[in-house]
C-alpha cells in the first residue's frame, strides 16, 4: 500500500489545524493523502479517545483523504527515542510517500516539538538499508513542516494559497466537537476550545494569505531551500 502524501500529526486535529487547506487542495487535485496521528489524544482535557477517533474519521472524510491511522504512541509522552523512531520508520516505509508533512518546532504543545524531531530523524533512518524491517527502505523527496498552533519567529519557506479550500478546512475542523469551539458541548474550558482560538484560525489564514496577495494562506517550512523556475523563463526561451 502506498500514498503520495503522508501527513503526521502529534494528535488528532493537528494536521487539520496546520495544513487542512493544503490537504483538501491535494486531495482535490487527485493526490492520495494519508494522515498518521502519532497519539490518540488520550490526555486531552476534553472528550474521550473514542470521541476523537470518530471525529478524526469524519474530518478525514470531509477532506477526502485516502486513509487515517493512529500510531498509538503515548500522548504527552512523545520522546525522540529508538522505540518511537522505529514506529515512525515503519509508517514511512509502509506508505512510501513522495512528500511528508510534519509538525514544526517550537510550538505550544511539547509533543509538537518532539514530533518534529521524531519525524525528521526517523525519515533519515527509514532510508538506511541496514535497518531491517518487514518492508524495504524508503525516503520521501522532501519534508514540509507546519505549525498547528503558533507561527515560528522565522519567515516560512513558502505560503500556499488555500482560498478555494479554506471552507473545506473549517468544515473538517468543525467535526472536532469535543475539542474546538462548540458552546453546546459539555466539557471543561480550554484554550483550544475557546472562541478566541477558533477566531484566530481565520486570522492566521488571512494574515498569511495577505502576504502572498490572496484571501487565505497556509505557511510551510523546509530545512533545505526550494528550487523554482522564474515565471518569465518560458517566455525568454520562446
Amino acid at each position: 500500500m502506498s500514498s503520495n502524501i503522508l501527513v503526521f500529526g502529534a494528535h488528532p486535529d493537528d494536521a487539520e489545524l496546520g495544513v487542512g487547506g493544503i490537504i483538501a487542495k491535494l486531495t482535490g487535485g487527485g493526490h492520495a493523502v494519508t494522515i498518521a496521528d502519532m497519539t490518540a489524544g488520550e490526555m486531552s482535557s476534553r472528550g474521550t479517545v473514542e470521541e476523537r477517533r470518530l471525529e478524526a474519521a469524519e474530518s478525514g472524510k470531509i477532506l477526502g483523504i485516502k486513509e487515517r491511522v493512529c500510531l498509538e504512541l503515548p500522548d504527552s509522552k512523545l520522546e525522540n527515542n529508538e522505540a518511537q523512531r522505529l514506529e515512525i520508520v515503519a509508517c514511512i516505509r509502509r506508505f512510501t510517500p513522495l512528500f511528508i508533512f510534519a509538525p514544526m518546532a517550537p510550538d505550544r504543545h511539547p509533543d509538537h516539538s518532539v514530533a518534529h524531531a521524531l519525524v525528521r530523524d526517523a525519515h533519515f533512518l527509514s532510508g538506511l538499508h541496514k535497518l531491517k524491517t518487514d518492508v524495504p527502505p524508503h525516503r520521501a523527496e522532501r519534508i514540509y513542516y507546519y505549525h498547528a498552533y503558533y507561527e515560528s519567529l522565522t519567515t516560512p519557506t513558502l505560503v500556499v494559497n488555500v482560498s478555494e479550500t479554506y471552507t473545506q478546512k473549517i468544515n473538517a475542523l468543525c467535526a472536532y466537537v469535543s475539542q474546538l469551539y462548540h458552546p453546546g458541548y459539555s466539557g471543561v474550558e480550554t484554550h483550544v476550545s475557546s472562541k478566541a482560538f477558533w477566531d484566530d484560525i481565520e486570522v492566521r489564514a488571512r494574515f498569511w494569505g495577505r502576504r502572498i496577495g490572496v484571501e487565505f494562506g497556509e505557511p510551510l517550512y523546509t530545512e533545505l531551500p526550494l528550487g523554482v523556475n522564474l515565471p518569465w523563463e518560458s517566455d525568454l526561451q520562446e
